[in-house]
C-alpha cells in the first residue's frame, strides 16, 4: 500500500513571492473540496510550491446551486472561458466530453498549465491533448482521472521510467466493485447489491457507465497509454461489464477458491508470426508484439492481492521486468480523497512554472498495436446446464479437446428437481469446468461448439481467470 504525499522539500524562500493564478473549472463533489483546500491551505501550499496559488475563480452553471462546501460567492461564475483566458493553471472537473474539451485546448493555446480528472474526455481524445500540450510546451496532469487518491499514474510516468512494465491489472470502479463484494461476502443478488450500492451513494442514480464497465475502460485506456508509452484510445479497449455476473457464480467462483472482480488489464503480448511472414522467410524470431486493453469480469484465486479489496476501494497491481509486482491500493472516489489526486498535480504544475523548464504529460517512444482479446491467452470459467445422462462429460470433454482447450477442473452438480415434472425424465447437471491456459479464440470455438449439443440445455456462463 502506498499514501499520496505531496509534500516533498519546501522551495526556497525567496521564490515565495511569485504568484500564479487558477482558474477552477466546476464545484461539484470533488471541484468544492479542491476550492475549500486551496483557500484553507494557502500558506501551506505557498511553501510547497515557492509561489501563492490565488484561486481567482470558479466556473459553475449555476452560481445559485446547492452545496456541500460554503464557497466565495465572489468567486463564483458562468464565463468559464474568461476566467481560462486569464490563469496560470486551470483546473478541469467539470466532466463529460464538452465544454470540457474546448475549454482546456483554450487554456492550452493560452499557454496555461492543465489539470485534469476527466477520465472520459482523456479516453476518447486523449491523443489529440496530449498532442497539442506537447507543441505548446505545457503541462497536462491527469493523476485524478485514474483510481482517486491512490497515486498511481505518476508513478508508473516518473518512478518506472526505466522499468519495462508487462502488466497491469486494476480493480478501478468502486462501484462495481462494492457490488460484486457484496454479491461474495453476503451472498445477495446483483439487483439487491446494486440497490444498496445506491443506497449508500456509491452508485448514481443512472449507474450504465459502471455496471456496463464504460467508466473502468476509460481509466484502463489511460493506464495502458501510461504503461507501454502507446497512445490508446477508449475505442481499444474490450469492454464488458458485471451485470450478467449471478448470485450462483459469485457462490460456484466462492466454493472452487475465487472471487470475481471487475477488472481492467493491460498486457504486452508476444505472438508468433504467420509462417507466410516476412519475418518467417527471413528466417527471424517471427515475434509480433502489442498491446492488449480489456475490461471484464475476472475469476481470482482468493490468496492473489487483489482479491482482498473489499467495498468501494480501488487497487492496481502492476508486474514489471525489473521491479516485480506492485500494488497500490486506496480510495477510489469522493471528494475529499480525489481532491488529495488534483492538488498533488496542482503542486507538481506549479513548481515546474516556479523553477522554470518545459511542460510534461507523457513518454510517447514507440508505437505498439492493439491487439484485439481474440489474442488473449487465459484461463477461463465455464458454467453449463447439461442433460444428466450417461456419456454427457464424455462428449464435453472431447469437443473442448477438439479445439485445443484443455480441462483443468470439472465439478458437476446434479438436480433431479425436474424428475416429478417431466414424468421420470432426466433431470439436469450442473456443469463448472476451469480450462488450462488457452487463446480466446479456441475457447470461443469451444463454447460455440457445445451450443449445438442436443445434450446442453445452456452455457451459463463464461468469465476469465487471472492470477492462477
Amino acid at each position: 500500500m502506498t499514501e499520496r504525499n505531496t509534500v516533498d522539500t519546501a522551495l526556497p524562500a525567496s521564490a515565495e513571492t511569485k504568484t500564479l493564478k487558477v482558474a477552477l473549472l466546476g464545484a461539484g463533489n470533488v471541484g468544492a473540496q479542491v476550492a475549500r483546500i486551496l483557500l484553507e491551505d494557502a500558506d501551506a501550499l505557498a511553501a510547497r510550491t515557492g509561489a501563492r496559488l490565488e484561486l481567482t475563480g470558479i466556473a459553475v452553471r449555476n452560481i445559485d446551486a446547492p452545496r456541500d462546501v460554503e464557497l466565495p460567492r465572489g468567486l463564483l461564475t458562468t464565463d468559464a472561458s474568461a476566467l481560462v483566458r486569464g490563469a496560470d493553471v486551470v483546473i478541469e472537473l467539470m466532466g463529460g466530453l464538452e465544454p470540457a474539451r474546448s475549454l482546456i485546448l483554450e487554456a492550452i493555446e493560452h499557454g496555461a498549465t492543465v489539470v485534469t480528472g476527466n477520465k472520459a474526455l482523456l479516453a476518447v481524445d486523449g491523443p489529440s491533448l496530449y498532442e497539442k500540450a506537447d507543441a505548446a510546451g505545457v503541462q497536462l496532469s491527469y493523476e485524478a482521472a485514474v483510481a482517486g487518491a491512490i497515486p498511481i499514474l505518476r508513478p508508473i510516468r516518473d518512478s518506472l521510467a526505466g522499468d519495462k512494465i508487462t502488466r497491469v491489472m486494476g480493480i478501478v470502479n468502486g462501484t462495481t466493485n462494492f457490488i460484486l463484494d457484496q454479491m461474495d461476502t453476503t451472498g445477495a443478488s446483483f439487483e439487491d447489491a446494486l440497490a444498496e450500492a445506491t443506497r449508500l451513494g456509491y452508485a448514481e442514480a443512472d449507474p450504465t457507465a459502471d455496471i456496463e464497465g464504460h467508466d473502468a475502460a476509460a481509466k484502463g485506456a489511460i493506464l495502458a497509454s501510461l504503461s507501454f508509452h502507446t497512445r490508446f484510445a477508449l475505442e481499444d479497449v474490450h469492454c464488458q461489464g458485471i451485470t450478467q455476473v449471478t448470485a450462483a457464480d459469485i457462490a460456484a467462483a466462492k466454493d472452487a477458491g475465487f472471487v470475481i472482480k471487475l477488472l481492467a488489464i493491460a498486457e504486452k503480448l508476444d505472438l508468433p508470426a504467420r509462417a507466410d511472414s516476412e519475418e518467417a522467410r527471413a528466417g527471424g524470431a517471427g515475434a509480433a508484439s502489442g498491446v492488449s486493453v480489456r475490461v471484464h469480469p475476472t475469476l481470482l484465486p482468493r490468496e492473489h492481492p487483489l482479491a482482498a479489496v473489499h467495498g468501494a476501494f480501488n487497487a492496481v497491481f502492476i508486474e514489471a521486468e525489473s521491479a516485480g509486482q506492485l500494488m497500490f491500493y486506496g480510495q477510489g472516489a469522493g471528494g475529499i480523497p480525489t481532491a488529495s489526486a488534483v492538488l498533488g498535480d496542482v503542486v507538481s504544475a506549479a513548481r515546474r512554472l516556479v523553477l522554470g523548464g518545459p511542460g510534461r504529460t507523457e513518454t510517447t517512444t514507440g508505437v505498439l498495436p492493439v491487439l484485439g482479446i481474440e489474442n488473449v491467452t487465459t484461463q477461463y470459467y465455464i458454467g453449463l446446464d447439461a442433460a444428466d445422462q450417461p456419456g454427457v462429460l464424455a462428449k464435453i470433454s472431447a469437443l473442448f479437446a477438439e479445439n485445443g482447450v484443455s480441462i483443468e477442473t470439472m465439478r458437476q452438480t446434479v438436480h433431479r428437481e425436474r424428475d416429478a415434472h417431466d414424468g421420470g425424465a432426466p433431470g439436469s447437471a450442473e456443469l463448472r469446468i476451469v480450462t488450462h491456459r488457452a487463446s480466446e479464440a479456441a475457447l470461443a470455438a469451444t463454447v460455440q461448439a457445445i451450443n449445438g449439443l442436443d445434450i446442453i440445455n445452456s452455457v451459463t456462463s463464461v468469465l476469465r481467470v487471472e492470477g492462477v
